[in-house]
């Protein structure tokens, strides 16, 4: 496994997908600045500039966004016809499946920090205050942790639909409702302690300081590891689809005329 992960490392700066992952981070934060010109009698800080970045990842642009990238660096095997070279040497598919999702894993951190820095940009741009260095280590461990938990969120749709021919757009789609759902479980703490995309958000303790927002973190915990084990479940059936047995076409035989 350390030797498929090593390998798909390097094999990360020929994906310039995951620049497409860097821009969704800029337009969450471009999102979120935007809205704070809304004349709503919001008081706009630098906490709550990165509450609000939180909240459009977690909602809108992050579950669609690794969604898409995972299943395009799975996928890509099979498109560039590489796949049947590596299943010559003694790795199961499997195995190939879950040390690509482990470096999306990695990839969902390196998006974090980005979103983070965009964050920090954007409020060095239009100076909200609130702005000191703790204010900024918070931000960049919450920002960071909660990229990685909605990663775990949505990886039992990347596994699954690695099983589909061509299905990371499946995926895409059905991520982003996913995600989008969370709009409505955040409605209900009880549903928002169990939902597993708003759970990443109890895990870092979102919004902690508000007396109407109450987190169980074992709920939240119990969520996580249900998804990871749903997805290694799912990684573990996992066959491959192109080495499926090939029948060979039986030739009929013309009789011969005459005696």
């Amino acid at each position: 496994m350390c030797r498929i992960i090593k390998t798909e490392l390097w094999k990360l700066k020929r994906y310039h997908v995951i620049w497409a992952g860097v821009l969704l981070m800029f337009l969450s934060v471009g999102i979120t600045l935007f809205s704070s010109t809304a004349l709503d009698g919001t008081v706009w800080t630098f906490p709550h500039l990165a509450e609000r970045v939180i909240q459009n990842n977690t909602t809108t642009i992050f579950p669609m966004c690794i969604t898409l990238i995972a299943g395009y660096v799975i996928a890509r095997e099979k498109s560039d016809d590489t796949l049947k070279s590596i299943m010559t040497i003694p790795v199961s598919y499997p195995a190939l499946i879950g040390g690509k999702l482990i470096i999306c894993g990695f990839l969902s951190v390196f998006l974090g920090i980005a979103s983070t820095a965009f964050t920090v940009a954007a409020e060095l741009l239009v100076g909200f205050p609130g702005f000191s260095a703790t204010a900024v280590i918070q931000a960049l461990i919450q920002i960071t942790l909660n990229t990685l938990f909605l990663y775990i969120a949505v990886t039992p749709i990347i596994a699954f639909t690695a099983r589909i021919p061509n299905g990371h757009m499946i995926g895409v789609i059905l991520a982003f409702v996913y995600g989008y759902g969370g709009m409505f479980a955040a409605g209900n703490m009880t549903l928002a302690n169990i939902y597993p995309i708003t759970a990443s958000m109890g895990l870092i303790q979102y919004r902690s300081y508000d007396a109407a927002v109450y987190w169980n973190i074992g709920l939240c915990s119990i969520s996580m590891i249900t998804v990871l084990l749903i997805s290694a479940a799912i990684v573990a059936t996992t066959k491959n689809a192109s080495s499926a047995k090939i029948v060979k076409k039986v030739k009929k035989t013309v009789p011969k005329k005459g005696w």
